[in-house]
């Protein structure tokens, strides 16, 4: 009887693609890891401890605010930004409240103030002209007497 040979083992490279591909992937995930932690501070606002000690005025800014029960609307007119304020009855703001703000981009720092005049019972009305077309945010704040509230609505313009 002739011993026959045994071929030889080609598939030996296999667990070796294994293990070079998992260490491709921990040497990647090192490289982003010590990027992270040499870029990211951890602090995302300046003061940070202070402003989370103080975010209980915060939320009773808000709740005294929604006492009020004012309700309003921001929209946009064409060249413009209204606004119109009704008290919880329905019946419009007086003209003796007064109404400041600003446009802001989300994403950049650019800023438009905005100078309100009554328009109409509960209404008031600014002129606007932009720099860029887009996403803005209108930030504004309703003055009556002591009575005050704060608006936030995004608003988009062609």
């Amino acid at each position: 009887m002739s011993a026959m040979a045994t071929p030889a083992r080609r598939g030996r490279w296999i667990p070796w693609a294994f293990v070079g591909a998992f260490g491709v992937v921990i040497a990647v995930n090192g490289v982003l890891i010590t990027a992270a932690v040499r870029t990211y501070s951890g602090t995302t606002t300046a003061g940070a401890y202070d402003r989370g000690r103080g975010y209980g005025e915060v939320l009773a800014e808000a709740a005294r605010q929604r006492a009020l029960g004012w309700q309003s609307e921001i929209t946009r007119d064409p060249g413009a930004v209204a606004v119109s304020v009704r008290l919880p009855d329905g019946s419009p703001l007086p003209a003796d409240a007064r109404v400041t703000g600003s446009l802001q981009r989300p994403l950049e720092r650019a800023s438009v103030p905005l100078d309100f005049h009554p328009a109409a019972p509960g209404g008031w009305r600014s002129a606007v002209e932009l720099p860029a077309p887009g996403a803005w945010e209108a930030v504004l704040t309703v003055t009556r007497g002591t009575d005050r509230v704060e608006l936030r609505e995004r608003l988009i313009f062609p």
